[in-house]
């Protein structure tokens, strides 16, 4: 009985989404033991499950980036404010932002320093010493770090006020050349999303109101989570050469003249944790697609103190690791029934049951995360099998995923009718409009809803905008969101 209620625990311990979805990814985060809360307000303590996610989005995206001719390099963390002030609408789309250092030491600074919200000051300071000729071009560098914006409400990988990201600054000689970077690393963010997290995306423009400070355009990808709420999942942004007149920024051409730089900037952050978690989560706790999964495989040794069960567990272990598989053995001394649903609340996409009697079967049990669907295959298939589902799993979880997306994404003519969707069914809503900020305004006044992307595949839904009644310009996708 004490066994049964422990087991039971793992999973009454998380908030069923239905009831309080915010409550119930707190839970998963806490009890997945992704991240931990910390004694500075609003930052968070990434434990090493979480950071593994991590690690794995790094290694397969710093892997896509330099196949593309991109080199990775460091800044500082700090900005002098002069240098900050050089883009005046950079600085005004950050300042509510920015934490300040005032003293080193015990003695006040000459000039605040400000801790990188981003970092495109740092690199146009750096591009403006380092290109001279059209030799030195293009620039393609990016950097894995952490960046510090004072948020007023936080919620664990969604919003914080230090996170991890990378940042990507690239310089070109030509606005085409730029065009087709922005364009490129927002393709890159996407086919990683839906390949390897399995999130399927929307792929669009943001609107002028909603695009990066500085930029001239900002792409981005969108993600829907289980709550019917967008995500905002990442961002390219092409800047023209409005920084490398504001930074000086020149080149001298073939034909021996001046010429400003067109930069772009691209960028991904530790919110993508939070965007699988949402995605693809349950009742059950966090569920990851094998692609991304840390440990893809668990095996749970059945009555482990029998002779030879462990043994066979470890040797098990070597097999799949031998296959290419990224796999473990629980052999804590705990009952199985409790292992099972700790493999199931921290999202390990297989489960391999062996015990006494599967070892004298030679076979074993496989438990999927995804359907929780059982098949017993022999121990000589064990590796061939695990590999096939894993690659089944990350296909149906994807499919699921976008199937979510699919029956959630709604069109309105009116204002009323979209207001009436996003109250009762929640998701995208795709409709028309005609460019105007005030119509922007006041659509998000109205309903709530913010513009999340001028998709790239048009449609033609109305000939009016949703709002003014004037002839529409874009379909534009609009939702709630994080």
């Amino acid at each position: 009985m004490a066994n049964e209620k422990e087991n039971k625990k793992l999973v009454e311990d998380i908030t069923s989404m239905d009831v309080d979805f915010a409550q119930w990814y707190t839970d998963v985060v806490k009890k997945a033991e992704l991240c931990d809360y910390s004694s500075v307000k609003g930052c968070m303590v990434i434990q090493p499950a979480g950071y593994a996610i991590w690690e794995n989005i790094q290694k397969e995206l710093d892997r896509r980036f330099k196949e593309t001719g991109v080199e990775n390099c460091y800044m500082p963390m700090f900005i002098p404010e002069s240098l900050l002030q050089r883009e005046k609408d950079h600085v005004e789309g950050f300042a509510p932002e920015v934490a300040w250092v005032t003293h080193g030491g015990l003695e006040p600074l000459q000039e605040r320093i400000c801790v990188r919200p981003t970092s495109e000051t740092l690199f146009c300071d750096y591009y403006q010493r380092a290109i001279h000729s059209y030799r030195d071009l293009p620039k393609c560098y990016n950097q894995w770090c952490s960046v510090v914006r004072w948020e007023k409400t936080t919620r664990p990988f969604l919003r914080s006020r230090e996170f991890l990201w990378q940042e990507g600054h690239t310089a070109h000689a030509t606005a085409e050349e730029a065009k087709e970077r922005t364009e490129l690393m927002l393709n890159i963010y996407a086919d990683f999303c839906e390949e390897v997290l399995a999130i399927p995306v929307i792929r669009g423009q943001k609107t002028k109101k909603e695009q990066f400070a500085g930029a001239i355009a900002t792409y981005t990808i969108e993600a829907l989570m289980h709550d019917g709420q967008a995500l905002q999942s990442a961002t390219s942004h092409n800047f023209g050469d409005g920084f490398a007149h504001a930074f000086n920024i020149q080149y001298t051409d073939k034909d021996n003249k001046l010429q400003y730089v067109h930069q772009t900037s691209w960028g991904i952050s530790t919110r993508i944790i939070g965007a699988i978690i949402m995605v693809h989560g349950d009742n059950d706790g966090l569920k990851l697609p094998p692609n991304i999964a840390p440990t893809q495989v668990i095996i749970c040794p059945v009555m482990q103190k029998k002779a030879g069960v462990l043994e066979k567990a470890d040797e098990l272990c070597e097999e799949l690791k031998k296959a290419g598989i990224r796999v473990k053995v629980d052999a804590r001394d705990k009952n199985p029934g409790y292992k099972f649903a700790d493999s199931e609340m921290r999202g390990i996409p297989l489960r391999v049951e062996i015990g006494p009697r599967d070892i004298e079967n030679n076979q074993a049990i496989l438990v999927r995360r995804d359907t929780h669907e059982k098949v017993t295959v022999s121990l000589s298939e064990l590796s061939e099998k695990a590999a096939e589902l894993l690659k089944d799993i990350q296909s149906n979880m994807y499919e699921t995923a976008k199937k979510h997306v699919e029956s959630h994404t709604f069109t309105a003519k009116t204002i009323d009718e979209m207001r009436s969707i996003l109250d009762e069914k929640t998701g995208f809503v795709k409709a028309m409009w005609c460019g105007c900020r005030e119509c922007e305004d006041a659509i998000k006044e109205k309903t709530g809803a913010t513009s999340r992307c001028i998709p790239f595949n048009q449609e033609h839904i109305a000939d009016t905008c949703i709002n003014c009644g004037k002839p529409a310009t874009k379909m534009v996708y609009w939702g709630r969101a994080y």
